[in-house]
């Protein structure tokens, strides 16, 4: 069983849950918030990890600077 707190909330926010809910589906308005919380976060890592792309390039074998010459 998991246990449930008492949020208080203004009404425009429980609406606005509410609209969420019956747009996005889910079973209940905890659901939708966990919802919205998981595409927060994942926006957060894309952003946070792909600050290069588009300037990073795929490693070459003549990138690993090695001197076989060696000996």
């Amino acid at each position: 069983m998991t246990k449930t707190k008492t949020t208080r909330v203004s009404k425009k926010t429980t609406e606005t849950l509410e609209h969420l809910h019956e747009k996005l589906g889910p079973d209940s308005i905890d659901e939708a918030i966990q919802s919205l919380i998981k595409k927060q976060r994942k926006a957060i890592l894309e952003k946070t990890f792909s600050a290069d792309s588009g300037r990073i390039k795929s490693f070459l074998e003549t990138d690993r600077c090695e001197d076989h010459n060696l000996t």
